[in-house]
C-alpha cells in the first residue's frame, strides 16, 4: 500500500483532471439512462419463454396487448355504449397500426352491467410503442359517453418507470438533506460534510452512464433506477466518512503529503477490504439467471468499483489539494475526547457481563425471526404500482370484474416431427387431451376437440375430407392446429399464483409423451423464476460466504472473527426478514398489507451483508491495530470500540436515512428494499456492533487472534500495515 499512496498522491492533480472528463462523459449518459430501462425484469431463457414465442409464431398470439376498459356514464344507452365501444376500438386500431382489436359484444363476456373492456394487440415492438400508446390517450380523452382507461403490460411498464424515477426524487429530497446534517454532527465544519455528498453523487451519475452501456446486450429493469444511488450514495459516503476521519486525524501531527499517504495505507486499505466484500455479495447474483438479478448484479457490482475507485482516487486528490483547509467553516465544536470516552465506558461496561449481553441479544434477535416462517414471496406485478396511477386503477377493475382468480390458464403446445393432421399424432393428441381432462386439477380444456365438438381423431378427420365441412371447420382448425403443432388450454380450479399451479406444470413436465411438449401460462412463468432462484441462490450464497471468509481472515489474521461475523450476520438478516414479514406481510406501522417481493431476500442479503462487513472490517482494522500494539484483547476491544464507534455510527446513520428514506416511496418493492436495507443496518450496527462484538470478543479471549499471533512470530511488527 506504501507504493500505492505515494503513486496516488503524485498523480493527484491528473487523476483530478481525469475525474471531471469522466464526470462529463458519463454522466451524459446518466442521463439518458431511463430512456433504456424497461419492464420488471423477470425475464429468463425457457420452456416458458420458447412456449410464448411459438404462439406468437404460429398461432397469431400478439407480443403485447393494451387493455381498454370503458365504463358507462349516466344516460347513455345500452345499445350506444355497444356502438361507442365499437367505433373507438376502430378508431384506436387505426391510429395505433395494431395488428388487430378484441371487441366486446353484448353477446360475449367482455361486457358486465356498465363495465366492458377490449383489447388492442401489437405483434412487434418498433421502439415507437410509446408513440403509439400517446395516440390512444388522445383518442381516449375525446369520450364524451363512456371513461376510458387504458392498462396492460406496455401502459403498465411505462408507468412503472415513471413512478421509479418520481421515488428517487422523493427518496434524494429526503435522505441527502439529512445525511448532510448526520456529517456535520460528525465533522462539525460544512467543507468536510459536503465533501463526502460530492463523492456520492459523483459516483453514483458514474455508475449510471456506465450501466447504460449495458443495454444492447441485456434487458435492463426499471428498479435499477433505484438501486445504483441505494447503493452508490450509502457505500460512498461511508467510504467518504472513513477516508476524511482518518484524514483529520493525521493532518493535526503531519504534513498533508504524510497525512494522505498514511490516510489511503490505513483508511484506504479498509475501503479495499470494505469494497471487496460488497462486490462479492452482489457477485453472487449472477449464478442466479433471471435478468433482474443479473443487471442490478452488474449495475451493483459496476456502483461499487466507482465507489472504491472515487475513494482512493478522487477523494486523495480533493483532499490534497484542501489540506488544512478541510477544517474550515466550521459550525460545531466537536468534542472527539468526549465521544471517545462515553464509548470507552459503555464498551467496558457491556464487557463487564458478557454472557448476559449475549444471551440479551441473541434473544432480541430470535424473537425478531420468528414472521420468518410465515413469509410468503411473490412475483411484482401491476401491485407494485402505486393505486394513484390510471393504469393501475383499470387493470384492478378488469381483474374484479372479468377475471376468476380461483382459475390458471396453462398452454400447451404439442410439437410431432409429422403433421399433427396425421393419423398418428393426431390420435396421439386426442390421447393427451383425454389425460390432460383427467387431471383432478384440470377444470377445462379448450382444444381443436372442444372447438368443433368431436370425440376422437377419426371423427375429425372424417370431417377434414369432407371439402363442405372442411371449409366451415378450417378457421377453427387453424386456430389450434399449425403444420406440426398443436395448441391446447388447460383452465386449473385453482389461483395461478398457488403452489398447486406450479406443481401442476413441474409434473405436466416430465410427463412421458410421444410429442415434444412446449408450456406457457402464468403458472409456468412463475414455476420457472421459483426454481431457478430456490436452484442457483445455494451457490451465490457460498461464494459469498466462502470468499467473505477467506478476505477476512488474511485481513484480519484470524480463523474465528470471520466465522464470528458471518454467523452473526446471518442472524441479523434473518431477524430483518422477520421484521418485514411483521411489517408488509402483517401490515404493521402503517404499512399496506403486501406478500414480500421475491427478489427481496436475494438483494438484501446481496447487498447488506457485504455492507455491515464494511462496520466489521473499520472496527476490526481498528482492534486488529491495538491488539498488535499491546497484546492485550480486552484493551484492544475497548480501544478499538473507543475510537471507531463514532465514525461507524454516523456511517450507519447515514446508510439507514440513505436507505430507509425509499420507505417513503410508492413502487411496494422498492419500497420494501428500502425498509429492508435500513433494517439489516440499524440491527447490525445497534444490537451486532454494540453488545455482540464486544462481548464475544471479551469471552474469546485471544483465541480471537489465534491465526494472527501464530504467524506473528515470523515477522517483525514494523512491518505489520496499520488497519
Amino acid at each position: 500500500m506504501n507504493k500505492v499512496a505515494n503513486a496516488l498522491y503524485a498523480s493527484r492533480k491528473i487523476l483530478l483532471i481525469l475525474w471531471m472528463l469522466l464526470i462529463v462523459g458519463f454522466g451524459f449518459y446518466a442521463a439518458k439512462l431511463p430512456s433504456v430501462l424497461g419492464g420488471n425484469g423477470f425475464e429468463m431463457k425457457g420452456m416458458y419463454k420458447d412456449t410464448e414465442q411459438l404462439l406468437v409464431n404460429k398461432f397469431d398470439v400478439s407480443e403485447s396487448q393494451i387493455i381498454v376498459l370503458f365504463e358507462k356514464k349516466d344516460g347513455v344507452s345500452d345499445k350506444n355504449f355497444q356502438k361507442t365501444i365499437t367505433q373507438y376500438m376502430q378508431k384506436a386500431k387505426d391510429k395505433s397500426d395494431a395488428s388487430k382489436v378484441d371487441i366486446p359484444m353484448a353477446s360475449n363476456k367482455m361486457i358486465k352491467g356498465s363495465t366492458a373492456y377490449g383489447i388492442i394487440h401489437f405483434n412487434h415492438d418498433d421502439g415507437t410503442m410509446d408513440k403509439r400508446v400517446e395516440k390512444i390517450k388522445k383518442l381516449s380523452a375525446k369520450e364524451k359517453e363512456v371513461n376510458v382507461k387504458l392498462t396492460g403490460g406496455p401502459i403498465i411498464e411505462k408507468d412503472m418507470n415513471t413512478a421509479s424515477q418520481a421515488d428517487l426524487a422523493k427518496a434524494e429530497a429526503i435522505g441527502i438533506p439529512v445525511a448532510l446534517i448526520v456529517l456535520l454532527l460528525a465533522f462539525g465544519g460544512v467543507i468536510a460534510a459536503a465533501i463526502p455528498l460530492m463523492i456520492g453523487i459523483v459516483t453514483v451519475v458514474t455508475a449510471m452512464g456506465v450501466v447504460y452501456f449495458f443495454h444492447p446486450y441485456t434487458e435492463l429493469s426499471i428498479f435499477i433506477l433505484n438501486v445504483i444511488p441505494m447503493i452508490g450514495l450509502a457505500l460512498s459516503i461511508d467510504f467518504a466518512l472513513l477516508f476524511i476521519n482518518r484524514f483529520k486525524k493525521e493532518i493535526q501531527t503531519k504534513s498533508v503529503e504524510q497525512a494522505i499517504k498514511i490516510t489511503i495505507q490505513t483508511a484506504g486499505r479498509s475501503v479495499i477490504f470494505s469494497g471487496l466484500c460488497v462486490f462479492i455479495g452482489l457477485a453472487g447474483m449472477l449464478f442466479i439467471q433471471v435478468d433482474i438479478f443479473q443487471n442490478v448484479a452488474l449495475g451493483g457490482m459496476a456502483v461499487v468499483f466507482i465507489a472504491v475507485l472515487s475513494a482512493l482516487t478522487l477523494l486523495p486528490s480533493i483532499l490534497a489539494i484542501l489540506g488544512t483547509r478541510i477544517n474550515r467553516l466550521r459550525i460545531l465544536k466537536i468534542s472527539e475526547q468526549g465521544g471517545q470516552s462515553r464509548w470507552r465506558s459503555f464498551a467496558t461496561f457491556v464487557m463487564k457481563k458478557p454472557v448476559t449481553m449475549t444471551i440479551v441479544s441473541l434473544v432480541i434477535l430470535l424473537v425478531a425471526l420468528i414472521p420468518v416462517r410465515d413469509m410468503h414471496l411473490e412475483i411484482p406485478s401491476s401491485e407494485a404500482l402505486p393505486t394513484k396511477y390510471e393504469s393501475r386503477q383499470a387493470f384492478d377493475t378488469y381483474n374484479d370484474t372479468f377475471i376468476n382468480k380461483n382459475t390458471a390458464d396453462v398452454y400447451f403446445v404439442l410439437e410431432d416431427k409429422q403433421a399433427m393432421l396425421n393419423e398418428k399424432p393426431l390420435k396421439n393428441a386426442f390421447a393427451f387431451i383425454k389425460q390432460l381432462k383427467e387431471d383432478s386439477l384440470v377444470k377445462q380444456v379448450d382444444s381443436i376437440s372442444t372447438a368443433l365438438n368431436v370425440k376422437s381423431s377419426d371423427q375429425l378427420q372424417a370431417m377434414l375430407k369432407n371439402p363442405q365441412i372442411s371449409a366451415q371447420t378450417k378457421p377453427a382448425v387453424d386456430s389450434f392446429i399449425n403444420g406440426h403443432y398443436m395448441l391446447m388450454k388447460a383452465t386449473l380450479d385453482t389461483d395461478q399464483n398457488s403452489d398447486q399451479a406450479k406443481d401442476f406444470v413441474r409434473k405436466w413436465k416430465g410427463k412421458h409423451s410421444p410429442f415434444t411438449v412446449h408450456i406457457g401460462g402464468y403458472p409456468k412463468f412463475e414455476q420457472e423464476i421459483f426454481d431457478e432462484i430456490y436452484k442457483k441462490a445455494p451457490y451465490g450464497l457460498a461464494l459469498v460466504l466462502f470468499s467473505t471468509y477467506i478476505i477476512l481472515m488474511i485481513a484480519f489474521r484470524s480463523v474465528l472473527i470471520p466465522l464470528k461475523a458471518i454467523i452473526m450476520d446471518i442472524l441479523s438478516l434473518t431477524a430483518t426478514f422477520g421484521l418485514l414479514v411483521w411489517l408488509f406481510q402483517n401490515g404493521h406501522l402503517g404499512f399496506t398489507e403486501s406478500n414480500i417481493a421475491l427478489v427481496l431476500p436475494v438483494f438484501v442479503f446481496g447487498l447488506v451483508f457485504g455492507l455491515s462487513m464494511d462496520y466489521e472490517v473499520f472496527l476490526i482494522s481498528r482492534i486488529h491495530e491495538v491488539y498488535h500494539q499491546t497484546k492485550d484483547n480486552n484493551v484492544a476491544t475497548v480501544e478499538g470500540l473507543a475510537s471507531t464507534s463514532k465514525i461507524i455510527t454516523s456511517a450507519a446513520l447515514i446508510m439507514i436515512v440513505i436507505t430507509g428514506a425509499f420507505a417513503f416511496t410508492d413502487v411496494t418493492p422498492v419500497k420494501q428494499m428500502g425498509v429492508g436495507i435500513a433494517l439489516a443496518i440499524f440491527i447490525d450496527a445497534t444490537i451486532v456492533r454494540m453488545l455482540l462484538v464486544p462481548s464475544l470478543m471479551k469471552l474469546l479471549g485471544d483465541a480471537n487472534w489465534w491465526f494472527f499471533t501464530k504467524k506473528r512470530d515470523k515477522s517483525s511488527p514494523n512491518k505489520q500495515l496499520k488497519s
